[in-house]
């Protein structure tokens, strides 16, 4: 019971292995379809679609397509109804001859996923051919006193058709010596033979003139006749015999021509003429005519067309020895062909997909094919491989046939086309090779992203530029091709300075280059960088990016410009030098600025022009004016310098500027105040406008100043008068203390109302209150104690708050900055 439950097990898994090849294959067995030779083109078979369970609108969907295994094709697919239809008159008859069934084999090849039916078509036998005799009369020599039951053979008919279509039966006309019997062969042909019903006698007839029929089966059916003339012979007692009824006899396919095959030796006991024998062949067809040829004296059977194994592997001659009597014996010869190595294997592609996109997964079916052998054993296994070093194998499937796969991943950029060499060798000796080449070609994929000439891009722009000036080209190559490999720039948004980048530059999206969209000025933007992007035309799009620095180049577009001295002040600068300096006095500096760099910004400075030429130099560096020589009295007190600034660009820009320059004798001297100066008329009339503004405001200055201090003044003698009275109780007040001291003594040494100096220093720019110690009064020396003691502490008092308040007055007005 377990090794019962072993063997079903073990056959449920060999049948699960079959089916799951099958079903992966689609192709599990044979659909056999039948049809009547002699149909009409254009006649149906079959409809596919409904036997495969296909709907018709997928079968030009899947490129639905019928393979022939055979030279000529016999078959059409209508993709639109899924008919199959002849596309040719077929003659069974000159297709397959006598051989059944007839078979028309072809496949249904189906593609996306790849499905493979085998189709065969049985051509079915009419009745088209009637029996055809090689001869229409036949001759037959039978000696008279021939026993009662002899045989003698009959031709055979020849019929085209087969089956019940073939030779079915003879007849012979009515007679009285001769009967006809039929025999059936190993094969089911039939064949006649006559039988000797009564003796013939030479004398009472010479000669029987017999009509053989030979009709096949077809309906209605057709007969062919032919002519039997016997001649009676005169008494032949011998008939002759062959050494052996079969040869049995093997040959090389492809033997030579004349090639021996057999001999066949018959002998006869009589004598004289009735001895001689002499052999032919007996109802043999055509094609065997053709291939082996009788030397009638000898029995010798050689060769004489082409013997092909593929053809006819087996041959059954009959061979009949005839004496001089007319009498005659037969035999067989069987010839069997061996098999030699003389057909190369065949490879037939069924199905090719000669492009494939690069991205296949392995195991991706290429081609379908099938290697066949005509020969036979060992010359018909086949073995089949490809070349190595290619990203593809062969596998297996059913009996030969195999399929062509992708076995490695495949990239078009390296290697776009293989052209694979499919070799099919035999296992025969010597071995033969047939070689198929297959051109399988990469369809382009998009798995390649741009890739830009350079890391990174600086271009160069001289500033001031036109609108729309060209200023480079960035370039991306992509592996791909088509439109996979067509690239399309565009610049990545950002911003520069709150503006954005695109407000800058312009990129052309096929050729790539870079546009300035409007003037830059290098003294505003020195540089900036803006993104690039690259993206091809696949789908999806891949891209990458670059980064673009663009370098504003500066050109000589500003002037110097004059820091000091300021040359839009309304108030002119003026350098004071006294006549005491000596040669290389540093006068004073021009400074300037150029909003240019390199050597743009380079400044050079020159004593364009002087009151006074030979006094002063420039340098031409640092524009440091200083005197050549020491000053002279004949040396104008006012002079007038011109100086000029120039850049080093090119074309160079320069820019001038004019100092004045007084020469004094002193910085303290009144003179600075520009009187009595004889200048040009334009130079006086502007000092002198200064000098009355000046005046005029230190004037203003010192009427307010005093004015103040009057006021104060009064208010403090008030202040304490008021402070006299309040505090009378707390100490003795003289009422005849005079109220003016110089009314008292009557020296008149120093009023109540005290008395200041106020100077004014013109060395330092600036003025300001000096004030000298006030002159206190003289007192008598010898007052009475306590009018003494009271007075001292009032004047103490007095003079303390005096000091008080000129403190206050000076404080006030060092505050003031008085302008000469």
């Amino acid at each position: 019971m377990a090794a019962g439950k072993e063997n079903r097990s073990r056959k449920r898994q060999v049948f699960s292995f079959f089916l799951c090849l099958c079903v992966s294959l689609a192709v599990c067995e044979t659909i056999r379809y039948s049809v009547l030779e002699e149909k009409k083109s254009g006649s149906v078979v079959a409809n596919i679609a409904k036997d495969l369970k296909l709907d018709v609108g997928k079968l030009s969907a899947r490129r639905a397509r019928l393979v022939s295994k055979n030279n000529k094709q016999y078959f059409q697919l209508n993709t639109r109804s899924g008919d199959v239809i002849v596309k040719e008159k077929i003659d069974r008859e000159e297709l397959c001859g006598q051989s059944d069934p007839c078979l028309l084999q072809f496949e249904i090849v189906l593609e996306n996923p790849l499905q493979l039916f085998r189709m065969e078509v049985q051509i079915d036998d009419v009745n088209d051919n009637s029996p055809k005799f090689s001869k229409n009369e036949f001759v037959l020599k039978i000696p008279e006193q021939v026993p009662i039951n002899t045989r003698f053979p009959l031709e055979r008919a020849q019929d085209s058709d087969i089956g019940t279509n073939g030779i079915q039966s003879y007849a012979i006309s009515s007679n009285e010596h001769l009967s006809l019997d039929v025999q059936s062969r190993g094969d089911g042909s039939k064949y006649a033979e006559l039988v000797l019903e009564k003796q013939l006698d030479r004398e009472e007839q010479a000669q029987l003139m017999l009509t053989l029929t030979a009709a096949d089966g077809g309906l209605p059916p057709r007969t062919g006749t032919a002519q039997i003339r016997v001649n009676v012979l005169d008494n032949n007692d011998n008939f002759p015999q062959f050494s052996q009824s079969v040869y049995k006899v093997q040959l090389m396919e492809n033997s030579p021509r004349d090639t021996l095959v057999t001999k066949v030796e018959a002998s006869d006991l009589d004598h004289g003429a009735n001895a001689k024998i002499t052999y032919s062949f007996r109802q043999v067809p055509d094609r065997v005519l053709k291939i082996f040829k009788l030397n009638q004296f000898t029995g010798e059977i050689t060769v004489l067309g082409t013997v092909d194994f593929e053809d006819t592997a087996m041959y059954e001659i009959e061979v009949q020895a005839t004496d001089g009597g007319g009498l005659s014996a037969h035999c067989k010869v069987l010839v069997e062909i061996e098999d030699e190595n003389d057909n190369a294997p065949e490879v037939t592609l069924t199905s090719l997909t000669s492009t494939i996109p690069e991205d296949s997964s392995p195991d991706t079916v290429v081609a379908l094919f099938s290697v066949r052998d005509r020969d036979s054993g060992d010359n018909g296994r086949t073995v089949c491989s490809i070349q190595e070093n290619v990203p593809f194998a062969l596998k297996s499937t059913l009996k030969n046939y195999y399929e062509l796969v992708t076995q490695k991943p495949l990239d078009r950029e390296k290697v776009s086309e293989y052209n694979i060499t499919i070799t099919a060798t035999d296992r025969g000796s010597p071995r033969l090779t047939s070689v198929r080449i297959i051109s399988v070609q990469l369809s382009d994929i998009n798995d390649n992203p741009p890739v830009f000439n350079d890391t990174s891009y600086v271009m160069y722009l001289k500033e001031n530029n036109p609108p729309g000036l060209l200023i480079g080209t960035v370039h991306a190559a992509d592996l791909d091709t088509e439109q996979n490999a067509k690239v399309t720039y565009s610049a990545l948004p950002g911003n520069r300075s709150d503006l954005p980048l695109s407000s800058y530059i312009s990129i052309n999206s096929e050729t790539g280059n870079v546009y300035a969209l409007h003037s830059l000025d290098y003294e505003q933007t020195r540089d900036f960088q803006v993104a690039v992007r690259a993206a091809d035309g696949g789908s999806p799009p891949l891209s990458s990016e670059v980064i673009v620095r663009v370098v504003i180049v500066d050109a000589n577009d500003n002037a110097p410009f004059i820091l000091y001295p300021l040359q839009n002040s309304t108030t002119p600068a003026n350098d004071l030098v006294p006549r005491s300096a000596e040669a290389g006095y540093l006068v004073t500096k021009v400074v300037a600025v150029d909003g240019d760099s390199g050597q743009n910004s380079w400044l050079s400075y020159q004593l364009l022009k002087a009151t006074e030429p030979g006094l002063f130099t420039v340098g031409l560096q640092n524009g440091e004016v200083k005197t050549t020589r020491p000053i002279t009295s004949l040396d104008s007190v006012k002079q007038k310098l011109t100086v000029l600034v120039r850049d080093n660009g090119e074309p160079p820009r320069s820019t001038t500027s004019t100092l004045n320059v007084l020469l004094v004798d002193g910085f303290s001297d009144a003179y600075m105040q520009l009187v009595d100066v004889p200048q040009e008329v334009d130079q006086q009339d502007t000092l002198t406008l200064y000098l009355v503004i000046s005046l005029s405001l230190i004037s203003f200055l010192f009427l307010v100043s005093v004015g103040t201090v009057i006021a104060v003044r009064l208010y403090k003698t008030r202040h304490c008068r008021e402070r006299c009275i309040r505090s009378s109780r707390n100490f003795y007040c003289d009422p005849n203390f005079p109220t003016n001291l110089e009314n008292a003594t009557g020296t008149g040494t120093l009023p109540q109302s005290y008395c200041y100096e106020v100077c004014l220093t013109t060395g330092s720019g600036t003025s300001e209150f000096k004030f000298v110690r006030p002159l206190l009064p003289s007192l008598p020396a010898e007052p009475s104690a306590s009018r003494g003691s009271v007075l001292d502490s009032q004047i103490n008092s007095q003079i303390k708050e005096e000091k008080e308040c000129l403190r206050e007055v000076s404080d006030h007005f060092t505050s003031f900055a008085l302008i000469p």
